[in-house]
């Protein structure tokens, strides 16, 4: 299969990459890092590109919260003009398989359970909470304490910054793209992806982005509110295979289909920080209390749709992947 990898050369393109090559298949590296010209906005070069291709494998996105809202144009520009583009390629074109970078920031909150009420849905947490150190949510009926849970495909979506905003237009546009050329379409929400090729130093990247440039630089890792906060984080190479199944299962012709992608493996970000850190040699992470609006307290996945339906399952445990992680190369102030 020859497949377009957009964003082929950022951190979990060149690693789907790699992937596809290790299977067999012909990938098509599309990304403004190897030539400027490659940019997914770009009608006429998104066509050329995909001559000849079979599938899409869709990763170039601005990711991160960035600067907050004052990236809202920039965000939406990237992500969903950037998709729509490619999405009206390829129905131009007849190319009708498409495998999307999803992100799991589109639930907002993750699961929780109230004890009276069972499975609820907090609203945002109000900043008079978060600047008094009450981190976490209470159930919107009765103020109880809320038990965090995993949160599957057909939870509720309720996207909660700008980031979050374009990654469910993505879907959405998807979705649309499918109906109208009887394409197949997948969108794999990411969790928290981490491994070798990460960015450093640049305020669109991920937590774990943020420790390993921290240690790099001989500081303490800066962990936000009180470090309690639970992720699922999976190594980018079990992301890389997830697209590696996604493109190769039986085609669903008219739909999108939706899997979360995570470890299973849920660890609060505190221990991350700690086991980078002691990985790494030091030092210790420092707990701030700080806080970022649009963060959300627990967000964890059940991933058994994705296990079940394309036969995947991650392979690299915290342990292990965090011992790699924290000696592994990064990349120079680069998003996506």
């Amino acid at each position: 299969m020859r497949v377009l990898v957009t964003g082929g050369a950022g951190f979990i393109g060149s690693h789907v990459v790699e992937a596809l090559r290790a299977h067999g298949h012909e990938p098509v590296v599309y990304d403004v890092r190897a030539d400027p010209a490659a940019d997914v906005r770009d009608p006429y070069t998104v066509r050329r590109a995909l001559t000849g291709v079979d599938a899409v494998c869709h990763q170039a996105a601005m990711v991160g919260l960035g600067a907050g809202f004052a990236d809202a144009a920039e965000y939406v520009s990237r992500n969903d003009l950037g998709t729509a583009v490619l999405l009206t390629a390829m129905a131009d074109t007849g190319v009708r398989r498409l495998v999307l970078a999803g992100s799991m920031v589109v639930y907002g909150e993750g699961r929780y359970t109230c004890p009276r009420h069972k499975v609820v849905r907090p609203g945002p947490r109000a900043v008079a909470d978060l600047d008094a150190g009450r981190f976490e949510p209470t159930c919107p009926q009765c103020g109880a304490d809320l038990s965090p849970g995993l949160i599957a495909e057909d939870a509720p979506v309720d996207p909660r910054n700008v980031y979050a905003t374009t990654k469910l237009a993505q879907e959405h546009l998807a979705a649309a793209w499918a109906r109208a050329t009887d394409g197949s379409a997948v969108s794999l929400r990411y969790h928290n992806v981490y491994g070798p090729g990460m960015p450093r130093d640049t305020p669109y990247a991920g937590v774990a982005s943020f420790f390993r440039s921290a240690l790099a630089r001989g500081e303490a890792p800066r962990v936000f509110e009180d470090g309690r906060q639970r992720r699922d984080f999976v190594h980018v190479r079990d992301v890389a295979a997830a697209n590696v199944a996604a493109l190769e299962a039986a085609a669903r012709k008219g739909a999108l289909a939706t899997y979360n992608t995570g470890s299973g493996d849920p660890h609060t970000v505190g221990e991350m920080a700690g086991a980078l850190a002691a990985a790494y040699g030091g030092p210790e992470p420092v707990v701030t209390g700080e806080y970022r609006l649009g963060d959300v307290r627990h967000i964890t996945a059940d991933s058994a749709r994705l296990r079940a339906e394309l036969g995947w399952k991650a392979g690299v445990g915290f342990a292990e992947g965090m011992r790699e992680f924290a000696r592994a190369q990064m990349r120079q102030g680069v998003s996506g």
